[in-house]
């Protein structure tokens, strides 16, 4: 633990540079980030007092690959991106924890009772809580603390921004009380449970492993309970390639029909075939029932079913192409998915309100901007009314920020960098 007079000096005098360039990856973000830990220091001490303490991130996430299979039990890749939780903490001897987190008030948890409430549920209280108890649960040591919390990572924007408070709060449990042992893949399992069931909302896993893996993940939910997750290495920035992600600004009011209906069609195909989700279903398989399966599930049902089979397919082809450097194949088959999700999958604007297409339009104009090689885009996330993402090479990086922020609105457009840590102790 260093106090926080000290930290705050050292900043100042860049003693941290390396390390959060080595972080946050963009030179440009250095300066941002080193006054961003500043006043959270400043926030805490006014909160606290002077202390020791140390830092502790966790990342916001981007969904690469395997747009909409997790619910089938499908194949993902998703990357951890350089907007991210912070978290100024001391340990306590008292068994209770306190978090402040960015201007919201104090939250206060006895650790004596660290039961799920019904009247808690969809509040910051009953993740901090899920993760405690579900750290305990699985046999790890929990203890009090007092955390100053602030995160950049953008609400509503299909960043994930839930998933990385779970993460910053299982890490800091597993410092302050584990030695650190608390590993990535359990943390986000930890995780996934304060939001389910503490925190009341259905979710995958994958934002969570995303959050606290780090750098590329790659994960196969074949058996949902016991995930195989492999971390992909790969320097996105030495390519010279920036991810970038536009908030088309689209309303998500009354949608919920139509993200439900992904899941329950393809569920409806898989049902044709006696099987819960899709996994195991090929090509094939459809193209000898085609008939059938058109007149009892419908035609959008067999293009989203085709889309799952193809969208793991391309995956794993994203993964190899990662792992043998093959930068120009990555990006043919990020784009092969997103002509997929909007042609099949038919994600990208609601049949309900057709005079509304924001993230149509935003692929039309990515598609503009990015002509002659100099990116590719797609829908990004669930989809109909939200975000899309591009991989954008650095010297045409400008030129994109520019036409996608004239479009949708000043600040619409985030130039992301993939980081290469997920939960992680940053200073001591």
């Amino acid at each position: 633990m260093i106090e926080t007079k000290v930290l705050k000096e050292n900043l100042k005098k860049e003693v941290y540079r390396d390390l959060l360039l080595d972080i946050y990856v963009d030179e440009g973000r250095i300066a941002y980030q080193t006054d961003r830990y500043i006043r959270a220091l400043e926030r805490y001490e006014s909160l606290y007092g002077p202390d020791k303490v140390a830092i502790y991130s966790a990342p916001g996430r981007s969904e690469v690959g395997g747009n909409h299979t997790d619910h089938q039990h499908g194949e993902i890749l998703a990357a951890s991106i350089n907007l991210d939780a912070i978290a100024v903490v001391k340990k306590l001897d008292e068994p209770v924890v306190r978090v402040v987190s960015d201007n919201y008030d104090e939250i206060v948890i006895d650790l004596g009772d660290v039961s799920l409430k019904e009247e808690e549920k969809e509040s910051t209280t009953a993740l901090i809580k899920g993760v405690i108890a579900g750290a305990a649960d699985r046999g790890y040591r929990t203890g009090g603390f007092q955390a100053y919390i602030t995160s950049d990572v953008l609400i509503g924007a299909g960043l994930s921004s839930s998933a990385a408070f779970e993460t910053i709060i299982g890490t800091i449990i597993s410092y302050l009380y584990n030695d650190g042992k608390l590993d990535a893949v359990t943390n986000a399992i930890i995780g996934q449970y304060a939001e389910n069931v503490y925190f009341g909302k259905p979710c995958g896993l994958m934002d969570q492993m995303a959050c606290s893996v780090g750098s590329l993940v790659h994960v196969d939910f074949a058996d949902p309970s016991s995930p195989v997750v492999e971390k992909v290495d790969f320097d996105m920035n030495r390519h010279g390639y920036s991810l970038c992600i536009t908030d088309t600004k689209g309303s998500h009011a009354d949608l919920t029909a139509d993200y439900a209906a992904i899941p329950t069609e393809m569920k409806a195909v898989a049902a044709f075939f006696g099987r819960e989700v899709l996994l195991g279903v090929s090509i094939e398989d459809i193209l000898e029932n085609m008939t059938a399966i058109r007149e009892k599930c419908g035609d959008r049902a067999v293009l989203r079913t085709l889309h799952f089979i193809r969208e793991n397919e391309r995956v794993r082809k994203e993964v190899e192409a990662l792992k043998s450097e093959d930068i120009n194949a990555f990006l043919a088959t990020v784009k092969a998915s997103g002509d997929s999700s909007f042609k099949f999958l038919q994600n990208v604007y609601t049949n309900n309100d057709v005079s509304h297409q924001n993230v149509s339009l935003a692929l039309a104009m990515s598609e503009a901007a990015l002509e002659g090689g100099a990116g590719v885009s797609r829908v990004h996330g669930g989809g109909f009314a939200g975000t899309i993402q591009a991989f954008v090479k650095n010297e045409n990086v400008p030129k994109y920020l520019e036409v996608m922020d004239r479009v949708f609105g000043e600040g619409a457009c985030q130039v992301l960098k993939i980081r290469r840590y997920g939960g992680m102790k940053v200073m001591e």
